[in-house]
């Protein structure tokens, strides 16, 4: 389990207590978080299945599976609330595949240390090469790509721009997700360009 997945001690706990029971009904875990506030603790487990869907229903279904793994297991103390949700349009990435799976979107990247004199990284991605993440930053005069390490990352996430929105629209439409039929006729302007 790396540590985008499952960042603190408990969440890679957690993680590993429930990743077989989401893997057996056919979905991936993306992120793992225990986060605490003065007034309540959440879990948060977002998954999908390997092509990147899920829908709501799934994830009550995961909800409940999960709840009764960790009800047994009991690894969190004190009461908290469960929250499965998708990884959302502007997801985490969280797995080297998903620097492939993204590639020509952009994307913030941290690392735990300074590179260059730096921790904060915002481009295009480019895929992987090596175990590396290659991103096209975009702060840069010319076009410069370089390779992070992925397990100098800490933290990474897809930027919402309108082209990854029309991608995730674009993809949910052509595997049958949307029914244009359920909808009156609309037409959509994004940046100018009619849809």
């Amino acid at each position: 389990m790396n540590d985008l997945i499952a960042k603190a001690a408990m969440d890679r706990r957690v993680a590993e207590i429930i990743t077989p029971v989401v893997e057996d009904m056919g979905f991936e875990i993306v992120r793992v978080r225990l986060t605490k506030t003065t007034k309540q603790t959440t879990l948060q487990v977002m998954a999908q299945r390997p092509d990147g869907t899920i829908e709501v229903d799934d994830c009550g279904e995961i909800s409940t599976a999960i709840s009764a793994v960790l009800d047994v297991e009991d690894p969190i103390i004190e009461a908290y609330d469960l929250e499965v949700s998708s990884p959302g349009i502007d997801r985490p990435l969280t797995r080297l595949k998903d620097f492939d799976q993204w590639a020509g979107y952009v994307a913030k990247l941290e690392t735990d240390e300074l590179i260059d004199g730096r921790r904060r990284f915002k481009g295009v991605l480019q895929g992987t090469e090596d175990g590396e993440v290659l991103i096209t930053l975009d702060d840069q005069k010319d076009d410069v790509t370089i390779g992070l390490k992925f397990e100098w990352l800490s933290d990474a996430k897809l930027v919402l721009t309108d082209e990854l929105i029309r991608e995730v629209l674009r993809g949910r439409k052509d595997k049958g997700q949307i029914d244009e039929a359920q909808f009156d006729e609309v037409e959509t302007i994004i940046d100018g360009d009619e849809e």
